[in-house]
């Protein structure tokens, strides 16, 4: 989730938002016959619930615009809350279509909703409503807990299907059929934004993994249920991949093939191979604690704002919990210190004495400015504004990077602005259980 707000992050959901407007009012233009409240709701919605599904295509293209402008947990957040919303917007479209056709001829809602169903380019829409339906419920914290990563990634590649069904039934709805301009501005924002996904998603890993020619070269146990795998490849200095980032992986083998997961990098990248540290946590990770050298590989990225390019302040805290110490790792190794600067890393972790990349942190703690603090209390170490301002008091000047459990990133990064950290000067991401 990050913290960063620039120009980019705040001027994206703006814009966003007056063409959301746009769209909103296009049905109840001058020109429009027929209004009334009922009507108003049933057309508002279903324009705004298409327009809001594109967007949500859209932001989830991976476009690196966009996920280097925003960062991808926040695009995330975005994308679950958008997500909601657009269900709640198809749900009242629906209905107040039936309730708006029921009134118009004098039958009951049953009656209603199957003649309304019988129209022309509605069967599209009820498609794409029982697609969604079904996305939605996967989506459901309850319901995620309880199935792989693997399937919850490929029921949600169901979204596209019902995006593009409920297009063709936008394109034969009163508000734009017989308006030609409106009907190929439309095709073209949904063009552009399946557009953005085949390229960004199928295509420039593709052509990554041809050019690049990504192998493992190398894997090492780093303790129970964690490995580190290195991939080698060809002109890696290209990609310009930064300490701090990420990639989203694909192990091109028999049982891992079919999902791609975000892993960071857990030491800077070099010129001819990236190192990734891997903790099993699901049947995906799982099973690429055992993976072959040599297996090929897909890589999309990098990705992340976890970068000294963020950095701002002389003296800079990296707070790492669980995982998260991946990219912080990497920070360590390369952020510079100028003289009298300080950087210190934080690591929350039960035991230090076999904490994830321990003996090279404490050995990278070893360069003058550079400091290495574990927090061991029971559960792996207390994290509030409070405790750290005690170890850190001039923490509110300092740049402050964090890495962690969603759960904890967000506490701490709410915790921290109490404290008067600025915004700017706090930049984070959260990893997900399912992906590290």
């Amino acid at each position: 989730m990050s913290a960063d707000r620039g120009p980019g992050n705040a001027a994206l959901p703006q814009a966003l938002i007056v063409l959301g407007a746009v769209v909103a009012v296009w049905p109840v233009r001058p020109s429009a016959t027929g209004i009334t409240g009922d009507v108003v709701i049933a057309h508002v919605s279903g324009m705004l619930a298409g327009y809001g599904a594109v967007v949500l295509v859209a932001l989830m293209s991976r476009w690196p615009v966009i996920e280097r402008a925003v960062g991808a947990d926040e695009l995330a957040r975005w994308h679950a809350r958008g997500g909601r919303l657009v269900m709640a917007l198809i749900v009242t479209h629906a209905c107040a279509a039936v309730v708006v056709w029921a009134r118009l001829r004098g039958i009951d809602a049953g009656s209603a909703l199957i003649e309304v169903v019988r129209m022309p380019g509605v069967a599209a829409a009820v498609v794409a409503l029982v697609l969604l339906l079904a996305v939605a419920g996967t989506s459901i914290r309850r319901a995620r807990r309880r199935i792989r990563y693997e399937t919850w990634h490929g029921i949600h590649l169901v979204s596209y299907l019902a995006v593009a069904a409920g297009f063709v039934h936008q394109l034969a709805g009163p508000d734009l059929a017989g308006h030609r301009a409106v009907q190929v501005g439309w095709s073209l924002l949904y063009t552009a934004a399946f557009a953005l996904v085949v390229h960004y998603r199928l295509l420039v890993p593709l052509r990554t993994a041809m050019r690049h020619r990504l192998r493992v070269a190398d894997v090492v146990e780093e303790g129970a249920g964690t490995v580190s795998i290195t991939v080698g490849g060809s002109r890696l200095h290209e990609l310009r991949a930064q300490p701090g980032q990420y990639f989203r992986w694909r192990f091109l083998t028999p049982d891992t093939w079919l999902s791609a997961h975000p892993f960071s990098l857990s030491a800077p990248p070099a010129h001819d191979s990236f190192r990734l540290t891997v903790s099993a946590r699901g049947d995906g990770t799982h099973a690429l604690q055992s993976i072959e050298p040599g297996t090929r590989v897909v890589a999309e990225g990098p990705y992340g704002i976890l970068t000294e390019r963020r950095r701002t302040r002389r003296d800079v805290v990296l707070i790492a919990g669980g995982v998260g110490i991946a990219p912080m790792r990497a920070l360590f190794e390369t952020l510079a210190i100028p003289p009298g600067g300080d950087v210190l890393l934080l690591y929350r972790t039960a035991d230090p004495e076999h904490a994830l990349l321990g003996d090279e942190l404490d050995r990278l703690a070893q360069r003058a400015g550079a400091r290495l603090h574990y927090l061991t209390q029971p559960g792996g170490g207390e994290l509030t504004a409070a405790s750290l301002l005690g170890r850190v008091p001039d923490l509110v000047t300092r740049d402050v990077f964090i890495c962690g459990p969603p759960a904890m990133t967000r506490t701490l990064m709410a915790d921290l602005t109490r404290a008067g950290l600025p915004r700017a000067h706090l930049h984070a991401e959260g990893y997900h259980s399912g992906s590290h």
